[in-house]
């Protein structure tokens, strides 16, 4: 089951965005080309978290209006997280069909964002696509910064409780729930999987969610495909994330830097690589030169001609 799934999704993410990347098949050995790719991907690294600096220390103006802005939304967390709980959760009822996975930390509507990821680069393989091999180590880079920076450092440098269901009602708080938005600095040991006391702060499926949608928006130049489709995985099981609204909103956020500044240092490590490889091969520009004797009535000379 799990062989035609990935077969089923190499097919839609790779036919979802065809109409914005020719798939041009690269003459180049398919083996030597998936090298490259993963070659690419490894020397990106530092380039990465370079890019993600950059965003924040660029502009400081910006940064601090973010960091008010992320203050605000905590304090009226209460409102917007109790409205969420009372008014919009209960109007969204529905789910997607289970995909089984085995593959470590992929529980629930994971499989849908981490199968087609590994569907479009086995498809990308087998056409020997370099773009698709390209996006889809992009985006498993994206998951897995996503991870360490949410997940292992974020949420434990926060340790904030989980908001209480539903925040509004005169039921006592039962712990490790909270009602207040500011129950930050619970610190008990590094939570190395969803859940858990203090593991509130950012959320780490807004986080990774938002990081591969940017990828793909990136990459394809298309916004409404991947963040729809990451809109519909997210909401399908909208009552079992346990965020307060800050949570995703700022999820969001580190999210979509993550996703931004992996594609920004992938684009420069390529464009290196390219340049490199033109000025170590001369034989890739040739220029050929002809003299042809010219005589008119109002001049002799010679007319010279360069092909290249």
């Amino acid at each position: 089951m799990k062989f035609y799934t990935v077969i089923f999704f190499s097919i839609l993410s790779i036919s979802c965005f065809s109409q914005n990347d020719s798939l041009k098949i690269k003459k180049d050995n398919r083996f030597k080309v998936a090298g490259s790719v993963l070659a690419d991907s490894f020397l990106s690294v530092p380039g990465d978290f370079s890019a993600m600096g950059h965003t924040i220390s660029s502009d400081w103006k910006r940064t601090a209006i973010y960091t008010a802005g992320i203050i605000g939304l905590i304090a009226v967390d209460k409102q917007t997280t109790g409205f969420l709980h009372d008014h919009i959760e209960p109007n969204i009822d529905y789910s997607l069909p289970k995909i089984k996975s085995t593959i470590p930390h992929v529980i629930g509507t994971d499989s849908y964002i981490v199968y087609p990821i590994i569907g479009l680069y086995a498809g990308s393989l087998i056409i020997n696509n370099k773009k698709g091999q390209v996006v889809a180590v992009n985006a498993v880079k994206s998951l897995a910064y996503s991870y360490v920076i949410t997940q292992i450092v974020l949420k434990t440098i926060s340790s904030r409780n989980r908001p209480q269901r539903k925040i509004n009602d005169d039921n006592p708080v039962v712990e490790p729930w909270t009602k207040n938005p500011w129950d930050f600095g619970n610190f008990h040991h590094i939570h190395l999987t969803h859940g858990g006391s203090g593991t509130s702060f950012p959320s780490f499926h807004s986080t990774s969610y938002f990081a591969v949608a940017k990828v793909f928006q990136m990459e394809y130049n298309n916004y409404w495909i991947p963040y729809t489709f990451v809109t519909v995985v997210f909401l399908s099981n909208i009552k079992s994330h346990d965020h307060w609204v800050s949570d995703l909103l700022v999820g969001g956020l580190v999210g979509t830097i993550i996703g931004r500044s992996i594609v920004i240092s992938s684009r420069k490590q390529i464009a290196k690589n390219e340049s490199s490889a033109f000025n170590d091969n001369p034989k890739k520009f040739k220029m050929h030169k002809q003299l042809i004797p010219q005589i008119s009535n109002s001049m002799i000379g010679l007319h010279f001609i360069g092909t290249f």
